[in-house]
């Protein structure tokens, strides 16, 4: 995952990021006192949320730049860096959070660990990221743009871990929770700018298939990608992105 986010494009184009975790804040269901992280917080929209339930909330993310916004907009919540498969909390958690996140971070498992560690027994987890099959039509034709170009591999510059309700719900048991709610659903997205919708999704989220690309190549594989998906993604003059979302709720025994 890259720690170089523009956070500017990310709270400009892509408020959809947070906004359609809103819900899953229902899920977690925050109670005044409660200690809350929230893991992967990006610049914070959601770690606030959480704050106005009452609960004492902290935000971690790997991004440098994604903690410095959060901390410009929400002062008054810790905000700190931390990498997902090794961070550690000075305090026991009542429940660990997370938004479109963990489909970043390789290997799951580390992750797993280090949320486990994390809660109290009897603490929640509750996450919603990508699962199986998401964005599978953008990256398909990410990878043969890529090969039309006569790259090798381009499926190896995928930076995605998108797994099955069974594949995660097994990962999270071999590590000791117990999973009570797991979820995989289609979520088509609308992206913001219209016409410029998926190069600026692409730009954004889809940084490490362009590694070793000239700036020519990069924009061919965009205007290659765009023709490749317009009749079946561009509808009214807006891209749909195909997201497919997991959510999980699993207890620390």
């Amino acid at each position: 995952m890259s720690n170089n986010w523009n956070t500017t494009l990310y709270q400009d184009k892509h408020a959809f990021v947070w906004q359609y975790g809103e819900d899953l804040l229902q899920l977690l269901n925050p109670q005044p006192r409660e200690l809350i992280l929230d893991l992967g917080c990006g610049t914070g929209q959601l770690t606030e949320k959480i704050a106005q339930a009452g609960a004492e909330v902290m935000g971690i993310d790997n991004a440098a730049t994604m903690i410095e916004k959060a901390r410009q907009n929400y002062p008054h919540i810790q905000f700190n860096v931390a990498d997902a498969t090794n961070f550690q909390v000075a305090q026991l958690c009542d429940a660990v959070f997370s938004n479109a996140v963990l489909h970043w971070v390789k290997p799951p498992e580390k992750a797993i660990a280090s949320i486990y560690q994390a809660l109290k027994p009897g603490g929640r987890f509750v996450a919603e990221f990508g699962g199986k099959g998401n964005v599978k039509a953008i990256a398909t034709a990410l990878e043969n743009a890529i090969a039309s170009l006569g790259i090798p591999e381009p499926k190896t510059r995928n930076p995605w871990y998108y797994p099955s309700i069974g594949e995660y719900a097994t990962l999270l048991e071999q590590q000791g929770f117990d999973v009570i709610y797991a979820n995989l659903r289609d979520r088509p997205t609308p992206l913001a700018d219209k016409a410029a919708g998926l190069a600026n999704w692409i730009d954004m989220f889809a940084g490490t298939f362009f590694i070793g690309l000239s700036a020519e190549q990069k924009s061919q594989v965009i205007r290659q990608v765009e023709q490749q998906l317009k009749p079946t993604r561009y509808q009214d003059e807006t891209w749909i992105a195909d997201y497919r979302r997991i959510r999980i709720l699993a207890i620390k025994l």
